[in-house]
């Protein structure tokens, strides 16, 4: 648990500032020290800070709506409801630079043929046939190399804790 406490004064801070109306801050944070040293007996976390702020977050958005829905019967003017918003914020997008980061990782690490192929196919956007013709190679060729490839890349990501990160 060592890679989460350095996190502990920007969680608490963030979970303050996105969450206003969340009492228990502390309770939050603890909650998710637990929940990500749960996950990470189960599999390895790729990026523990990210992983730490969404659960902090999701916990936060749950005692929100637990509130919400416990009080039910007595709200009154429905205007003065904090609204949470719902489109992917800072943690998010950091999270996912931190995948794409991870992919370009794992085109690096490609044999060089492959990666030439498959930065020819999935980063300029070239047909099989186009490469085949521009390598003088057999199409079945580019298309094995781009399955070989996309197969490695999820191996690669899959190692480093990153599921469901689509490689094709």
């Amino acid at each position: 648990m060592d890679a989460v406490h350095p996190h502990d004064s920007s969680l608490k801070a963030y979970v303050r500032a996105s969450f206003p109306s969340v009492r228990d801050v502390d309770d939050i944070v603890q909650e998710s020290y637990l929940r990500i040293w749960k996950t990470r007996l189960a599999h390895p976390i790729a990026s523990t800070k990210c992983f730490l702020f969404q659960v902090a977050r999701h916990l936060a958005i749950d005692v929100i709506r637990r509130r919400q829905t416990a009080s039910t019967d007595s709200l009154g003017d429905l205007t003065t409801l904090a609204v949470i918003e719902d489109r992917p914020g800072a943690i998010e997008k950091l999270c996912y630079e931190e995948k794409v980061e991870l992919l370009a990782a794992a085109f690096v690490n490609l044999p060089p043929r492959c990666r030439e192929i498959m930065t020819l196919r999935k980063l300029k956007r070239h047909s099989n046939k186009d490469i085949a013709e521009c390598l003088g190679l057999s199409e079945s060729t580019v298309t094995n190399q781009i399955t070989r490839g996309i197969k490695l890349c999820r191996e690669f990501l899959q190692e480093r804790g990153v599921h469901g990160f689509n490689c094709e």
